[in-house]
C-alpha cells in the first residue's frame, strides 16, 4: 500500500461513496470466488486507484461484512420474499452491506445507507432490483434504527 493509500483523513462524503462502490465489488467477488478477503483486498488495492477512495471504510467492508455474515442474514432474511439462495448475485452483496451499515454503523445515517445501496443497484444490478433492495434495506432500518426513524433524522 503506497501512493494509492493517504493519511487518515477528514470524511469525505465522495471518498466513502467510492469505498462503498469497490466494497459491494469486492464482496461480489467473494462470494463468486471464495478467496479470501485479505487477498480481494490487496488485489483491489493494486489493480485501481485508490487516491480517492476511503480505504480505511474499503477495508472495513470487505474483512467485516463476511465476519459478521450470519448476524446479517439473520437481520434481513425475515425481509425477504425468497431465500437467500434465490437472491441475484447483485442483489445479495448490496444487502449484506446495507445491512452491515444499517446494524454494525449508526454513525452513518440510514438514509444515506439506504440511499448509496440503492444507487449501486440501479448501477451494478438487474432492471427493477434497486426497488427490491430499497424495500429490504427500509424494512431493516424500521427493526435497527427504529429511534432515529422516530427522531427523524
Amino acid at each position: 500500500m503506497s501512493k494509492n493509500v493517504s493519511e487518515k483523513q477528514e470524511f469525505n462524503p465522495a471518498a466513502r461513496r467510492k469505498a462503498r462502490h469497490y466494497g459491494m465489488q469486492a464482496l461480489y467477488q467473494w462470494q463468486m470466488t471464495k478467496d479470501s478477503v485479505t487477498e480481494i483486498e490487496l488485489q483491489f488495492l493494486a489493480d485501481y486507484d485508490f487516491a480517492k477512495v476511503d480505504v480505511e471504510y474499503f477495508h472495513d467492508i470487505v474483512h467485516h461484512v463476511p465476519a459478521n455474515l450470519e448476524e446479517l442474514e439473520q437481520a434481513f432474511t425475515p425481509h425477504l420474499d425468497r431465500t437467500i439462495e434465490e437472491l441475484d448475485p447483485i442483489e445479495l452483496a448490496l444487502l449484506r452491506l446495507g445491512s452491515y451499515e444499517l446494524v454494525k454503523r449508526i454513525d452513518i445515517p440510514y438514509k444515506v445507507v439506504i440511499n448509496e445501496a440503492v444507487a449501486l443497484a440501479k448501477k451494478f444490478g438487474a432492471t427493477d432490483g434497486h426497488k427490491y433492495i430499497n424495500g429490504v434495506l427500509d424494512k431493516l432500518a424500521q427493526d435497527v434504527r427504529a429511534i432515529e426513524i422516530k427522531a427523524g433524522s
